[in-house]
């Protein structure tokens, strides 16, 4: 049971992504304006749980990364994401033909 509730949550988070790029690509400003005032506040504020919960602890390891046998060393595979994306710009160079194909790999290939 909890293995398709996670894929159908894993679902409706891609939908709901797929959704916001298709809009970002599409949509006319005045949808734009709209769709980033309502998206913008829930995204950055989604960001920032996650990256809470990857805060280096006292020793500078990442509680949620890290095991009981393998200490994960801040920053993160998280905070190396959200950096790349955030900060640096991420995928944007990247055709759009090659994030769909990375976004289904890293997504477990599931095809939805």
């Amino acid at each position: 049971m909890d293995q398709i509730l996670g894929q159908v949550l894993r679902n409706a988070v891609w939908e709901r992504l797929d959704m916001l790029a298709d809009l970002a690509h599409e949509a006319d400003s005045p949808a734009l304006i709209s769709v980033a005032r309502s998206e913008l506040p829930r995204l950055t504020e989604g960001w920032r749980t996650i990256l809470r919960a990857h805060e280096p602890d006292e020793r500078g390891d990442c509680p949620t990364c890290s095991t009981r046998w393998h200490r994960c060393k801040a920053p993160c595979s998280v905070w190396q994401v959200a950096h790349d994306h955030l900060v640096a710009g991420g995928l944007a160079h990247v055709p759009e033909s090659r994030r769909a194909t990375g976004r289904h790999a890293l997504a477990g290939g599931h095809s939805r």
